[in-house]
């Protein structure tokens, strides 16, 4: 039988790339969606496109009291409760330990940590405390996903900051899981590699198309839409629990 997700979900980031895709698609898939991001503009036009069971919330996911706030929000958002969040928010830098310019800026690395990081952990634990309160359906109360990156396993030059704050949301996956087990909650992780995002749309056409070939198969750059199914498919899969799913295309990222 195919699971279909039902309640409300609280997608972070969800208001461009990764995360609006996801949001698009919980919302097709019948699911009341909570469009968590601090790109108020896009976040507002999104919910208005989608109308009924889409809403938005500005939230920046380094003040766990605002992400506790949104996660309570959500869970009245829907007769069946919170069953589903997805930390999709996320920054990116670039800098070497040391360089021509000094060594590496501690404030920028405590940033990334600080979004990255304890960004998914807030969501985490609101997530949880909420879905918790859920009757279960087929024994489960609810399911969280992070979003880590190929970076957590083969970081750049350069991404010292990135790839400790994705290696961390890999970390925190399966004890994640463990601890939640008891209250019918799944955890899990997507680790995308090269995927087709604003960010990588910053870049010259040229370059994408190189970093697209750079893929084993299919030698092309993810679409979000790829990763919003990878979602999806967690959610149908109960036996999916405390695994972090690389999205890579057999992917091996190179040390530049």
């Amino acid at each position: 039988m195919i699971r279909q997700p039902q309640g409300a979900a609280l997608v972070t980031g969800g208001a461009s790339g990764l995360g609006r895709a996801t949001v698009e698609r919980l919302h097709a898939e019948g699911m009341a969606v909570v469009i968590a991001d601090i790109q108020a503009e896009q976040g507002k036009t999104l919910a208005t496109e989608l109308g009924d069971r889409a809403e938005f919330v500005r939230l920046d996911v380094t003040d766990p009291e605002a992400v506790a706030a949104a996660a309570t929000d959500a869970a009245r958002f829907h007769e069946l409760g919170l069953r589903m969040t997805v930390a999709c928010a996320g920054i990116g830098t670039a800098a070497r330990l040391l360089s021509r310019n000094g060594s590496h800026d501690p404030q920028l690395f405590r940033k990334v940590i600080e979004v990255n990081l304890l960004g998914t952990f807030h969501l985490l634990v609101a997530g949880a405390e909420q879905m918790a309160k859920n009757e279960p359906i087929d024994g489960e109360r609810g399911l969280h996903v992070s979003t880590a990156s190929a970076a957590a396993f083969e970081g750049q030059i350069g991404q010292i900051a990135y790839s400790a704050s994705k290696a961390g949301v890999v970390g925190m996956t399966l004890p994640a899981a463990r601890d939640l087990a008891q209250s019918g909650i799944r955890v899990c992780t997507v680790a995308p590699g090269l995927f087709d995002t604003p960010l990588m749309q910053t870049l010259p056409d040229e370059v994408q198309a190189s970093l697209g070939a750079s893929v084993p198969f299919p030698a092309r750059l993810g679409e979000p839409d790829e990763y919003a199914e990878a979602v999806v498919s967690i959610a149908r899969n109960p036996v999916l629990n405390g695994e972090t799913i690389r999205l890579d295309g057999a992917l091996r990222l190179a040390p530049r």
